[in-house]
Parts: structure tokens; sequence; C-alpha cells
């Protein structure tokens, strides 16, 4: 079977971590190995973050970056396994593409800068910075908020037209208008 390069971001319990950092980390190595797969790249990514909402009844969390390579059908195995590894609260797999895995591996390899305060990207994000898309490349679109919040999903029949429909509706006449004011004086 063809192998592919996947992206793994764990959330370690802090807690644990903080007491077995070797161990813990180790286990998720141990678990990729043992799947058959080749470890590129495991390290920290970061230690002791606030998490949105609570896992598990934990408030922190460590966040623990790994590429590796290995069968995709071996993937769900992986995954289970963490999912019963107690120090594991969460873990995430990417399939990376390949024309980019170099350019990631050397970036997870190098690390955070040390004169930065930002948080490290991750992924295809700093791939494409890495590859040379650069900053101002768009990564996803934001958001829209809209003026009025949607009461239910069914369109409402309405005999008035809407607002932006009424103004192109009037500016439509105003452009007839002209036209048959002169074909009228024209006509005299």
């Amino acid at each position: 079977m063809a192998q592919n390069v996947y992206e793994g971001m764990f959330i370690f319990d802090s807690a644990s971590y903080g007491r077995k950092s070797d161990e813990v980390s180790g286990s998720v190595n141990q678990l990729i190995e043992a799947a058959g797969g080749e470890i590129l790249v495991s390290r920290l990514w970061m230690d002791g973050r606030r998490l949105a909402y609570p896992i598990n009844g934990q408030r922190k969390g460590t966040y623990w970056l790994t590429y590796f390579r290995i069968d995709g059908t071996q993937l769900a195995g992986i995954e289970r396994q963490s999912q019963l590894n107690d120090a594991v609260l969460r873990q995430l797999f990417i399939k990376i593409d390949p024309r980019i895995v170099d350019a990631l591996v050397q970036h997870a390899q190098a690390g955070p800068s040390a004169d930065s305060d930002e948080t490290p990207p991750s992924g295809a994000v700093s791939a494409m910075r890495a590859v040379g898309a650069g900053a101002d490349a768009p990564v996803a679109a934001a958001p829209v908020e809209s003026e009025a919040p949607v009461e239910s999903e069914a369109p409402v029949e309405s005999e008035a037209p809407v607002e932006g429909e009424a103004a192109v509706e009037d500016a439509a006449e105003a452009a007839v208008e002209p036209e048959a004011s002169s074909d009228e004086s024209s006509d005299e």
C-alpha cells in the first residue's frame, strides 16, 4: 500500500505531561511506530495553553505536533489507541499534500523562532508560507455577519418588493421615462 504523510496534533493533559513529559510524548511515538509508521518530526508545539472549553474536566492542555509516514489503513488504529490513552485529551490527523511535505518537516524541525511572541503556525498555513505563497496569501474566508438574524429557513412570500429590488425598479423606471418624454416631444 502507498504510504502517506500525516500531521498529528495531540492535546495532552498538562498535569500528566508536566509530571512525565518524556513518557507521555514517547507514548505517541510508540503508537505510531507500533502501527508501522515512521516518525519524521515529533515535538512540543505549545505548553500549558488554556483550552476554549474543558475537555474531560481539564482546562489546560499541552499541544504536541507530530509528522509521520504511514499506510492510511493503519490510521484508524492509531486514533483508537490515542482515545484509550488517558494522557491524550484530543487528537487530529491531517493528510499532507506530498508537494509540501519537505517544507513542513523543515519548519517543524526548526521550531518557533525565539524572538517571536506569536503562536507558531501549523499545517498547511505554515507550509504555504514556507514554500513562498507569502503571508498575504488568503488562507480562509472570514465569516460574514448578516445585518438581521434569520428567523426561519422557509422563504416568506410578500407583495411588497424587497428594499434593494425597489431601488432597482425605480432606477429602471427613471431610465425609461426620459426616452418616453423625448419621443413625445419629437412627435409634436
